[in-house]
């Protein structure tokens, strides 16, 4: 069939991970953008889970592996083998839930502690379908994304909101990492190529970091 290309075909793999509090709605946030699927009975697992989604970017094929840690986060069990290798991460909470809202920068500095200083970070403010019960506001989250530096979106995975784009971003945005150093390096683009597996190092001293602001 033309323009066929198999599940394992891909010019690039890049790791994401889920992180926040339990239940602010990672794993739906997960299954919705990779399966298109909401589980209203959705319950906490034990273990990790990951899956995959494949973007077509610039004639590239770029496949997000996204691991989710499922219900880990409440034993505080999360090891740095879960970040290793990752260059994006969103970092969830909840609307709904103020504290959710006030670990993040906990989960922040876990997440610095083991990763490289130029991952990619959405913060995710979760279920913005419960407009009746929202107790962290879009300013607030707008905020705190502006002093850290991170891009901001606010997403309900029950009505699909902003999901996708959520993921895109942080992916599209690893691209442009990538792309923009193998330009630097004088490489020709097809060298960027990654073999399965191989780390992708988004660090170099003239990354500029930005942040984006943007709730619908």
């Amino acid at each position: 069939m033309a323009g066929y290309r198999a599940e394992d075909d891909y010019d690039y793999l890049f790791k994401l991970v889920l992180i926040g509090d339990s239940g602010v709605g990672k794993s739906n946030l997960l299954s919705r953008f990779t399966r298109n699927e909401f589980n209203l009975e959705s319950k906490s697992t034990i273990g990790v889970e990951f899956a995959t989604k494949s973007l077509n970017v610039d004639g590239k094929v770029i496949k997000a592996q996204i691991w989710d840690t499922a219900g880990q986060e409440r034993y505080r069990a999360i090891t740095s083998a879960y970040y290793r290798g990752a260059v994006g991460a969103l970092l969830v909470f909840d609307v709904t839930r103020r504290d959710t809202f006030e670990n993040i920068e906990r989960w922040l500095r876990e997440l610095r502690q083991h990763t490289d200083p130029n991952i990619v970070v959405m913060l995710v403010g979760n279920k913005s379908d419960l407009r009746h019960l929202v107790s962290v506001s879009t300013d607030d989250g707008k905020a705190l994304a502006e002093r850290e530096s991170l891009f901001f979106l606010e997403t309900s995975a029950l009505e699909s909101t902003n999901v996708e784009k959520a993921f895109s971003e942080v992916l599209m945005q690893i691209y442009r990492i990538v792309s923009r150093k193998t330009v630097e390096a004088g490489e020709d683009a097809d060298s960027a190529v990654l073999s399965r597996g191989e780390r992708i190092d988004i660090g170099s001293s003239s990354s500029k970091k930005t942040f984006g602001c943007c709730s619908n």
